[in-house]
């Protein structure tokens, strides 16, 4: 509280009074001209952009997790059972085997010059699939494969080993007949002989391939 002691104490009050009054009336009027100074700038900017629409919000959509490709489960199981059908344990082979000195196939319209050469070992062996120790459902199945995949790659001469069945009970070559009568099933073969001493004998076969198409 200000105590007035004179008329100049009063005179100093007053002048205090109206320098805080005119501080107070500059500021309200800066605040006026920026207000106006802000609102020109609006207007100017709208001015300029001209009538404009929102944007609309898109809603959120949660992240799709990659879907794993699908396994072809029953294309392998058509594989599967194609190959079953085309190899089967009830086909009987003895009528198509010649039995000469040593067993031998040769599909209708093969000549019997096919044969000695396939003996003769004119036809370089190019892979081989050895059946020691297969179950005869797995050895089907190796065969199969093996023959199909040897056409396709081109081959014309494989051999196939399947044991001369001393390990079998009884001492019976269950798996050397097996597999005469599975590659006599098979389209991809023209013909099949026993092979050489040198190359298995009586527990091997050496079999000429189509040509691949």
């Amino acid at each position: 509280m200000v105590t007035v002691k004179s008329l100049a104490d009063l005179k100093q009050v007053k002048k205090a009074i109206e320098a805080q009054a005119k501080v107070e009336a500059e500021r309200q009027a800066e605040a006026r001209r920026r207000a106006r100074q802000a609102t020109a700038d609006q207007d100017l900017f709208r001015q300029a952009a001209g009538r404009v629409q929102p944007l609309a919000v898109p809603a959120e959509s949660p992240l799709r997790a990659k879907k794993p490709r699908p396994v072809p489960l029953q294309r392998q199981r058509d594989e599967k059972a194609a190959l079953q059908e085309t190899i089967s344990d009830e086909f009987d082979a003895s009528t198509l085997l010649e039995t000469d000195e040593h067993l031998s196939y040769r599909r209708p319209g093969i000549g019997l010059d096919v044969i000695r050469k396939l003996r003769r070992g004119d036809w370089a062996i190019q892979a081989q699939l050895d059946l020691h120790g297969l179950r005869t459902d797995d050895a089907r199945e190796a065969l199969g494969q093996f023959i199909r995949e040897s056409q396709k790659q081109g081959l014309r001469c494989v051999r196939v080993v399947h044991g001369k069945g001393l390990g079998s009970p009884g001492k019976m070559p269950v798996l050397k007949g097996r597999v005469q009568s599975w590659l006599a099933q098979k389209k991809e073969v023209l013909a099949f002989v026993q092979a050489r001493p040198a190359e298995g004998g009586a527990g091997a076969v050496v079999v000429l391939l189509q040509p691949s198409p």
